[in-house]
């Protein structure tokens, strides 16, 4: 939804501005092209890869762009305070973490259960399928994946590894849909499974909560920012914290009682009240994009 994105941070000549999910960095060569000759960008990436590749991209660019190994959540450690006129953040996991097998983000190819953004860290999917109990798993998949059947999965993955210790995605894959036949069904019996492990393997719930927080900081007065998601968990988190921010009162307690309204200015002006959906034709042209989202809001003065 690169339309979307462009016109939403309301790009501006000379500008400065974030992307704090670089992935294949075309998101960021467009917001460089469409800002020169003097717009600046600041990206983000845990993806040693990705970030490799980023770098080799947007040379061409020089000193223009600033890029960091490190989670969009930390962003205010390297920008100041409403210094910035937009920032992007395109949730998810990025096609080539997805087309690479030996990631194993995706259970439609076999490799090995890892599932890490930044594979500098130690939690791997394989640990959690592999050591943690029922009731955690059962949570995980709950919670993260929207996994009516959690219980159940959870229960035959600790029954299965007494006998095998599970190491690749294939394994898990054919597990889930032992348990869960997929009768047809276009969707894999194992996409809200995967999609859970993967949240809480890079914590990724954990990291949109601060790095929304840090996004508003980092934004001018007038700044934009934008959020791409692909489910309805982050969905609803970008979508909450927007409103909130909105409000132009506050509440004491966790009950909003009108009578005990206090007025206050509002952080946040949405400029989409409603998520932006991808185009038919874009979604005929990049499957992946089916699930995408876009919320755009604006910094207050």
């Amino acid at each position: 939804m690169l339309k979307e994105v462009l016109s939403g941070l309301a790009l501006q000549v000379g500008g400065v501005y974030v992307d704090g999910t670089l992935g294949g960095a075309g998101h960021a060569e467009a917001i460089l092209d469409q800002t020169s000759p003097s717009g600046r960008l600041f990206g983000f990436d845990r993806d040693g890869v990705a970030l490799e590749a980023a770098e080799k991209r947007l040379a061409r660019f020089g000193d223009r762009v600033q890029l960091h190994r490190a989670n969009f959540a930390e962003m205010g450690r390297y920008l100041a305070k409403a210094s910035c006129d937009g920032v992007l953040l395109d949730l998810g996991v990025s096609s080539p973490q997805l087309d690479e097998s030996e990631r194993g983000f995706s259970f439609r190819q076999d490799g090995p259960l890892d599932m890490r953004m930044d594979q500098r860290q130690k939690l791997t999917a394989e640990q959690i399928v592999n050591q943690y109990e029922v009731e955690e798993l059962a949570r995980i998949f709950w919670e993260y994946g929207d996994e009516r059947d959690s219980r159940r999965i959870a229960r035959a993955i600790v029954m299965d590894r007494q006998a095998r210790k599970f190491e690749r995605t294939s394994q898990l894959a054919g597990l889930i849909e032992r348990v869960l036949p997929r009768g047809g069904q276009k969707t894999h019996p194992a996409t809200r499974v995967f999609q859970a492990l993967r949240i809480a393997v890079n914590e990724e719930l954990g990291s949109l909560s601060e790095g929304l927080k840090a996004a508003v900081e980092i934004l001018k007065p007038g700044g934009r920012l934008v959020v791409i998601t692909f489910h309805s968990l982050e969905d609803r988190m970008v979508k909450n914290f927007g409103k909130k921010l909105a409000l132009d009162y506050e509440s004491p307690g966790e009950v909003d009682v009108p009578e005990l309204r206090k007025p206050v200015k509002p952080m946040l002006k949405l400029i989409t009240r409603k998520a932006l959906q991808p185009s038919e034709e874009e979604q005929r042209e990049n499957v992946r994009s089916r699930s995408a989202q876009v919320r755009v809001m604006e910094r207050n003065n």
